[in-house]
């Protein structure tokens, strides 16, 4: 799977050095030995960025418990991105991504795993954009 990202991604800019892939076992959370395994090989291959797409908010947590072992200048958490830039997923159609509406296209085609991140997890954000919107300050910046 990373693999197959790595071969897009070379595609479109041959110039782009990929030190290393990385598919640890899924796991809730990583049993130590493992974790130490994955950090290790990080270090070992010297990346400038790491790229982490564990899924939200699994991947945000891994960076931020992991940060301070990690010997890389930038890590970033990408979720889809892996699947939609090697091609094992499809992107929503443009008029959806300039209304803001890829969330609701990813939804339609996987809703069994995204309705507890949407639908729960999501909720205590709901009052935090309703009050952007009624401040005026939920603009898009382009």
């Amino acid at each position: 799977m990373p693999e197959d990202l790595a071969r897009a991604l070379l595609r479109l800019n041959p110039k782009l050095q990929v030190v290393g892939t990385c598919s640890p076992p899924f796991h809730r959370e990583f049993p130590p030995q493992v974790n130490q395994d994955i950090v290790r090989r990080i270090n070992l291959a010297k990346p400038d960025v790491l790229w982490v797409g564990l899924g939200a908010p699994k991947q945000e947590r891994w960076i931020h418990e992991n940060l301070g072992l990690l010997e890389v200048k930038v890590a970033v958490g990408i979720g889809a991105a892996f699947d939609i830039c090697s091609g094992r997923s499809r992107r929503a159609p443009a008029w959806m991504r300039r209304s803001g509406l890829e969330w609701l296209f990813r939804f339609a085609l996987e809703p069994r795993r995204l309705f507890r991140r949407y639908f729960i997890e999501g909720l205590p954000f709901i009052p935090l954009l309703l009050w952007q919107v009624v401040t005026g300050r939920l603009t898009a910046k382009r």
